[in-house]
């Protein structure tokens, strides 16, 4: 349903969270509620804890961004993990004079704290709740789907760089640690009913690569699949803010996964963006499939692009052959030497990081070819 609204229109995403909740002029208690009064820390910055403590005030931040156009809105989990979390809940070592964080901190301080755990949990789930139940409402208002998209936000560490400029190699977390915060996110999301998984927020590529890798594995794991919608920030020069990745090397790096849809977020304001967008759009181009004609279809056993084997009559002899070909066994596949061709370009294409787009035209004798 989401594709085919795609195809017909432009599908308008809310705007920030972040900054529509400061105009609730929200304080520190209102921001705790009676279930957090008696926190150490401060949470008058933790907005995804709203979705428990003034569910009111994210309720109608969706309803105002539906009321105002919007197609889809994003839940409102975008710290909504352990790893951000402890931010809130958590003393660091360094507050008690105890040393720096480390992946044995993260470990036993954060990812195996059940609290954090219980309350990531039900952020995201309660956040999932208050956006479906405004959306549901929207679509009987207006008799037009609406959407929400689960928020995955970038996280407090990176895993790009060294926090201690005398120990470049050193990190506070592991890769597989933060694929773990990011893997309990994503399954509670899914749970709650979200349309889309959105990684959000994007300034260290290899932080949205493990919760990317978390959303893959959930896939298929549980054998479901929810469109991907991925979302950077980029600095002065169009790069991602820690990773350094430009547009084409952030598009390169992520579609394989086939992604909805990829863009920047405001970062830099719509004058400054526009060439960062340029380049994006210039360089992402999405391939669907050739499904409309009679012809042979195949997938190729290393998963490329869909293959439309139809190079014009099969030589006197290949129709049996065809007939028994599996379009999902290619081990019954008769390989022409125009297939061998197209599959030799292909290999060349992916090597050097390239696309393809695939057409097909008529001759004069109305044979179909490449």
């Amino acid at each position: 349903e989401l594709a085919s609204a795609l195809q017909e229109r432009i599908l308008i995403l809310d705007g920030a969270m972040g900054t529509t909740i400061r105009e609730y002029e929200l304080d520190e208690a209102a921001a705790r509620g009676e279930r957090f009064q008696t926190n150490d820390k401060d949470l008058l910055n933790n907005g995804d804890i709203l979705s428990l403590t003034r569910p009111d005030v994210i309720a109608d931040i969706h309803k105002r961004f539906f009321d105002a156009g919007s197609d889809i809105v994003e839940t409102n989990t975008f710290s909504a993990t352990t790893i951000a979390q402890s931010e809130f809940f958590v003393e660091a070592p360094r507050e008690s004079g105890a040393g720096r964080k480390d992946p044995e901190f993260f470990q036993e301080k954060v990812l195996e704290n059940s609290f954090l755990q219980d309350l990531a949990w039900e952020l995201n789930l309660q956040s999932t709740a208050l956006a479906r139940e405004e959306a549901d409402r929207s679509t009987a208002r207006t008799d037009r789907p609406h959407y929400v998209a689960g928020a995955i936000g970038p996280l407090t560490v990176s895993l790009t760089n060294s926090p201690d400029a005398d120990d470049p190699g050193f990190r506070v977390v592991t890769f597989d640690q933060v694929k773990e915060a990011y893997a309990q996110q994503v399954r509670a999301l899914a749970e709650a009913g979200v349309d889309i998984l959105m990684v959000e927020t994007i300034f260290d590529s290899l932080n949205a690569k493990a919760a990317l890798v978390a959303i893959q594995e959930f896939f298929e794991a549980e054998n479901v699949r929810l469109p991907i919608i991925i979302s950077a920030a980029v600095g002065l020069g169009g790069e991602t803010m820690i990773s350094a990745q430009k547009a084409e090397a952030l598009w390169n790096a992520t579609a394989h996964l086939k992604p909805l849809a990829i863009g920047l977020n405001c970062s830099l304001g719509p004058d400054k963006m526009k060439p960062f967008l340029q380049e994006l759009g210039a360089t992402a181009l999405f391939l669907n499939p050739i499904n409309d004609a009679p012809s042979l279809h195949k997938y190729d056993a290393r998963n490329y692009r869909h293959i439309d084997r139809n190079f014009g009559p099969a030589p006197e002899g290949d129709a049996a052959a065809a007939a028994a070909e599996d379009p999902t066994d290619p081990a019954t596949w008769t390989w022409t030497a125009a297939d061998s061709l197209f599959l030799a370009l292909v290999d060349e294409v992916h090597r050097r990081g390239m696309r393809i787009i695939v057409d097909y035209s008529w001759n004069h004798t109305g044979t179909q070819f490449w």
